[in-house]
C-alpha cells in the first residue's frame, strides 16, 4: 500500500512540473478570450471599420518601450506595415527582450488624431525614447495613427 501512495505522490509531482514547464508563452495582462486572430494588415488596409472593435493580433515583436515597457510594435503578416500595441502605463509592462519574438494580443483598435505641431511633438518624444534621430521637417500636416489598446498579451519564451 505504502509503495502505491509513494507511485502515486511521485506521478502527481511529475503531472504538476509537466504543467508547469508546459506553457511557452509569458501573459501579461488579462487572460486572453478571443479565439479568432484579425489579420494586423486587415486593420491596416481599413482600419476605419475596426475602431472601437475588440481585436486579436499576432506578429513578430519588431520594437518595445525601451522606457516603461509599456508598447510593443508587431510586425503585420504582409511583407510590410506594423501595428502599435498600446498598454496602461504599470497594468502591463512588456520585457525589452521580447523584441524578436512572437506575440499575440487582446486589445481594441483606437485612432490618435494629430496636428502637425503635436505630431512633431509625439515622433521627437519617440525618437527620444528609442534614441532615433528624428527631422521634424519629415511632419507635413496632420496625422491619424492607429493602434491597439492591448488588455492582455502572450509572448512566447524562446
Amino acid at each position: 500500500m505504502k509503495g502505491i501512495i509513494k507511485i502515486l505522490l511521485i506521478s502527481l509531482v511529475m503531472v504538476n512540473i509537466c504543467f508547469a514547464f508546459g506553457d511557452a508563452k509569458d501573459k501579461y495582462g488579462k487572460e486572453i478570450t478571443l479565439d479568432e486572430k484579425t489579420n494586423i494588415s486587415d486593420i491596416l488596409n481599413s482600419p476605419e471599420s475596426f475602431l472601437d472593435k475588440t481585436v486579436l493580433v499576432e506578429g513578430e515583436v519588431l520594437d518595445v518601450c525601451p522606457m516603461m515597457g509599456c508598447w510593443i510594435e508587431l510586425k503585420s503578416d504582409e511583407e510590410v506595415g506594423k501595428i502599435r500595441v498600446k498598454v496602461k502605463e504599470g497594468e502591463i509592462v512588456f520585457p525589452k527582450e521580447a523584441k524578436g519574438k512572437m506575440a499575440t494580443v487582446e486589445g481594441k483598435v483606437y485612432k490618435i488624431e494629430l496636428t502637425e505641431e503635436e505630431a512633431i511633438e509625439y515622433f521627437s518624444h519617440e525618437a527620444e525614447e528609442t534614441g532615433n534621430e528624428f527631422d521634424p521637417t519629415s511632419v507635413d500636416g496632420p496625422v491619424t495613427l492607429y493602434q491597439v489598446k492591448g488588455i492582455g498579451a502572450e509572448i512566447e519564451k524562446e
